[in-house]
């Protein structure tokens, strides 16, 4: 075996860093090309020196091929059913026929482990997988980052810089939610899948802010601080997106749908790392919440 890592979603914004931070530590890098790629992206991948293979996910012969003399595969994948759970038992059951031992699935998220089904629909697809992945003759590598910290550039409720609020939940004015960057998702991952001791769960967080905190940066940062808004219950949340969620049946057909939106607000107060593995891999810099929203 060669050790060539596989990646798949290598023209996204993740996928491309971590075949950057991969390259980085020497690491031959393969990347799986879906038909209708964007040419441009593809060819800044061959120009970065990486492999790139063009398989029809629906070919398992050609997606096999791809697979060959791969160490592990590391997914970055976006999209909704047919990606998260069709696509890539597709990717896993080729990197199985090709004695892949290793898959590192899309689940870049919040630690999905401890929130109840229900609460995320894109949350819920990645359960779907992993409870598929874990029939087969694989070792699943699963990174949980919390939330990527660029979101708290968004303007969303929980920093509202238009409004100058920060939204928060009762009881959880002090909650600890978990960001990481983009950045330091991908060279953690690359550290991950040049680990062939990796666990089946990994937990980073490159800072932890609660709504408290984010007051007093907010204040360091734009001047004045910025006010706390009580938005309930986290029950009368989940209520409130069900009924959105109702009202708009389209939504279900897109990746990020105003309700699905509110998902991802719920989940960051539902659910946070309770250990971190920031340490596993020494040499490691992380992005701070200051420089984040800066």
């Amino acid at each position: 075996m060669k050790n060539i890592i596989l990646v798949a979603g290598a023209t996204g914004s993740l996928g491309g860093k971590i075949c950057r931070e991969l390259q980085q530590r020497g690491a031959p890098v393969r990347a799986v090309i879906r038909p209708g790629s964007d040419p441009a992206k593809v060819e800044l991948l061959k120009q970065a020196g990486i492999e790139t293979v063009v398989a029809d996910f629906s070919n398992p012969s050609r997606l096999e091929a791809a697979c060959s003399d791969i160490s592990v595969v590391v997914s970055a994948l976006a999209g909704l059913q047919e990606t998260i759970v069709e696509a890539q038992v597709q990717l896993l059951d080729a990197a199985v026929k090709a004695g892949v031992p290793r898959f590192i699935p899309s689940d870049f998220c919040t630690d999905y482990t401890r929130l109840p089904e229900g609460c995320n629909r894109n949350f819920d697809l990645r359960k779907t997988f992993t409870a598929l992945a874990e029939k087969r003759p694989i070792r699943l590598t699963t990174v949980f980052n919390g939330a990527f910290s660029y979101v708290l550039r968004f303007g969303i409720p929980l920093l509202d810089t238009k409004a100058k609020q920060i939204a928060y939940y009762e009881g959880k004015a002090d909650w600890k939610i978990d960001f990481t960057s983009l950045e330091d998702t991908a060279a953690f991952t690359a550290e991950a899948a040049l680990d062939d001791d990796a666990p089946q769960y990994l937990r980073i967080a490159g800072f932890r802010v609660s709504p408290q905190d984010l007051v007093g940066l907010s204040g360091k940062i734009f001047g004045t601080p910025f006010q706390l808004q009580n938005r309930g219950s986290l029950e009368h949340f989940m209520e409130t997106i069900g009924k959105v969620r109702q009202s708009h049946p389209e939504g279900e057909r897109e990746l990020y749908p105003a309700w699905q939106q509110m998902q991802y607000l719920y989940s960051m107060f539902a659910a946070h790392h309770q250990e971190l593995d920031n340490r596993r891999y020494p040499g490691l810099t992380w992005q701070t919440a200051e420089e984040a929203i800066r």
